[in-house]
């Protein structure tokens, strides 16, 4: 239907609204009959449409005719009903939801989000083994930094409470007068009974929601005692009210008296379901308390009885979106926010649980457009932006995922989490300078171990080895028993020339994680140089069989057995570790020597052929080339291998034994 034929039923409605209220004062009583039922119908299309203020002024009509009659009475209270639960539950549903939900979403999301990732400091082709394992060390890390995400969610909380106190606050007041306007037209004693009741209820949510939960228990039984006989949906309406506090009281003081205020939540909210089945806020506080007890399908089912007599209300398919999320259930989730997001377009947090869901469901074009909406909703939406920066560093572009982490912090500073984030891409990209800078600033509002960690790789990038010790300490400090903290130590150590420190680091980090594979490689390495074969063969060997495919336990275990003389298990590792990186030349040349050992001689002579092609200038491998060629009686290949080193480095160090050679042939 166009715009235009809204307005016009809208009109047309309106007329015969009009003709109705002048025909029932000038017609008689058949007619008069008539009359009132056409109101009455008028009344109930108004009501339906949520138009309750003129519902409740046609009623008005009727009953300043006739007080008594039933029918108008009966839909007056049910307009009223309706105008109070949109008027004043919505606000505080919302604020509530926001507390009980949505730190289930904030911390799927972190888990779903771009891990943290370093790199270890490049060296030498003796500390190779120390270059290439920052992956594995950011890998070891992700356990801690769930403490760092909670702590950045405990703002998250605290920012949600504040939001929920003024919600109830502007909720109560626009309940009373709401409350207050519906009075005034009832009769007299009627009102007096309902005003008392409203007055029990209201200093019993000032007893509870202080922490008085015996005062307030009398004040609600009181209230409940005193309840108009024959005004079931008022007093459906009135034990609803009186659960949904009683449940927010014992959230907020959950000291003594808090269990049983619970329980009396839930009674009451059942007691209200018995009352008027058709109010849907005692399933929606009977669906919090399910889902704080962790009893997910049982806060499922209240949640969809409450979206389901009360579908125009976003709130209650946004409750329902957060267990579905809870249970893993995403396509639900998906489903429920996306309700909750055409009911209200402009509530950001919507958007950005949809955006979960998508994320969870593995479509990161979705969440992406999702995520973006809430921010259109709301543009100062930290969170959002964050999300966005995540999804856009996981697709590589770094360049946006800097701009929406930079907004993301521009629009809440305190976000440490954002900014250990850019951080990350930051160094990522080689800019080790500015992650330093904002691993800074994460640490001046949050001091955690993961952040000092962080802080400590970028250290050693920046060739900064005691400042790295300095937050490598502190990070195990913090955390002692996170084995990529003490590998980084061990890292800061070495690189400061503390070889004990190394050592000791890198076996406390070893012995916390018996799987992790780069501890045990810079130990082997280190006792390797040091002469100490038989140790270094004890850890190279367990990161061997804790990561069969890692080149740097493979090269330096084959370097060892070498040393041994265990040449066909030297040739074994050093060809595993050729083929993890096969355009390695020093890797291929250490193989050929291998080959020659173990007295494979044509293998060594394919090797050296074969790093040649690789690498034209490796000058030593044409002399190893040529000499095998003259031991196995080869002149010819002799010759011309040999010949090509003089002519293309006259001044190679072993010149005079190349010439002897040449001359013997």
């Amino acid at each position: 239907m166009t715009k235009q034929g809204k307005i016009l039923v809208g009109i047309a409605a309106a007329a015969i609204i009009v003709a109705a209220s002048v025909l029932f004062v000038a017609l008689g009583p058949a007619q008069g009959a008539r009359t009132r039922k056409n109101v009455l119908t008028s009344a109930q299309y108004y009501l339906d449409k949520g138009d309750f203020g003129r519902a409740l002024d046609l009623v008005d009509k009727l009953l300043i005719n006739d007080s008594s009659d039933p029918d108008a009475r009966a839909l007056r209270e049910k307009a009223m009903q309706a105008k109070s639960g949109a008027d004043a539950a919505k606000a505080q549903e919302a604020a509530q939801a926001e507390v009980s939900g949505q730190k289930a979403i904030a911390q799927s999301l972190d888990k779903l989000g771009q891990k943290l990732k370093t790199t270890a400091p490049s060296g030498s082709s003796a500390s190779q083994a120390a270059s290439a394992s920052a992956k594995a060390a950011s890998a070891k890390a992700d356990a801690a930094s769930a403490k760092a995400d909670a702590d950045a969610q405990k703002k998250a909380d605290a920012d949600a409470e504040a939001a929920r106190k003024k919600a109830e606050a502007d909720a109560e007041s626009s309940r009373k007068k709401a409350e207050t306007e519906e009075l005034a037209k009832m009769s007299r004693d009627l009102q007096a009974k309902m005003r008392t009741v409203n007055d029990l209820i209201d200093k019993g949510k000032k007893a509870v929601d202080s922490g008085d939960f015996g005062g307030g228990d009398k004040l609600f039984a009181d209230a409940k005692d005193k309840l108009p006989e024959g005004e079931d949906k008022f007093a459906g309406q009135k034990l609803a009210d009186m659960a949904d506090s009683l449940y927010s009281a014992a959230k907020k003081n959950p000291g003594s008296g808090a269990d049983a205020a619970m329980q009396e939540a839930i009674q009451t909210a059942r007691d209200a379901k018995k009352r008027d089945a058709s109010n849907a806020l005692p399933y929606y506080t009977l669906g919090k308390i399910n889902s704080d007890l962790s009893q997910t399908d049982n806060a499922i089912t209240e949640f969809k009885q409450a979206a389901s007599l009360d579908p125009k209300n976003y709130l209650y398919s946004y409750a329902l979106g957060i267990a579905y999320f809870k249970a893993h259930r995403y396509e639900d989730a998906r489903q429920s926010f996306e309700a909750t997001t055409t009911l209200n377009p402009k509530f950001e947090r919507g958007f950005y649980n949809l955006g979960a869901a998508w994320k969870a469901l593995g479509d990161q074009s979705k969440a992406l457009e999702s995520f973006r909406k809430a921010t259109v909703a709301n543009p100062g939406y930290s969170g959002a932006w964050q999300e966005i920066g995540r999804i856009q560093a996981t697709r590589s572009d770094r360049k946006s995922a800097m701009e929406s982490y930079s907004k993301a912090i521009q629009l809440d500073p305190g976000n440490a989490q954002a900014m250990r984030e850019l951080a990350v891409i930051q160094a990522d990209g080689g800019d080790y300078k500015s992650a330093e800078g904002l691993f800074q600033r994460a640490l001046g509002v949050n001091d955690d171990a993961l952040t000092n960690y962080n802080m400590a790789t970028v250290k050693l990038e920046l060739g900064k080895s005691q400042d790295a010790v300095n937050y490598a300490k502190k990070a195990v400090s913090q955390a002692a028993n996170v084995a990529a903290y003490q590998y980084t130590l061990g890292l800061a150590d070495e690189q400061s020339g503390d070889a004990d420190g190394a050592i000791a680091a890198y076996t406390q980090a070893a012995s916390l994680d018996k799987k992790y594979a780069e501890p045990r490689i810079n130990l082997g390495r280190i006792y390797l140089d040091a002469g100490l074969t038989d140790k270094a063969l004890v850890y190279l060997d367990e990161a061997y069989q804790a990561d069969p495919k890692s080149f740097e336990a493979n090269n330096n275990l084959a370097n060892a057995y070498g040393k041994k003389g265990m040449y066909d298990k030297s040739v074994f590792h050093y060809e595993i570790a050729l083929n993890l990186a096969p355009r390695d030349a020093t890797v291929r040349f250490n193989l050929a020597k291998a080959y020659m050992a173990a007295n494979r001689l044509d293998s060594a002579k394919d090797a050296y052929v074969a790093l040649l092609k690789l690498d034209p200038s490796k000058w030593d491998a044409y002399y190893e080339l040529g000499k095998l060629y003259a031991s196995t009686g080869d002149a010819a290949n002799a010759k011309k291998t040999l010949g090509d080193l003089v002519a293309k480095k006259p001044d190679y160090p072993k010149r005079a034994e190349v010439d002897t050679i040449l001359a013997g042939l």
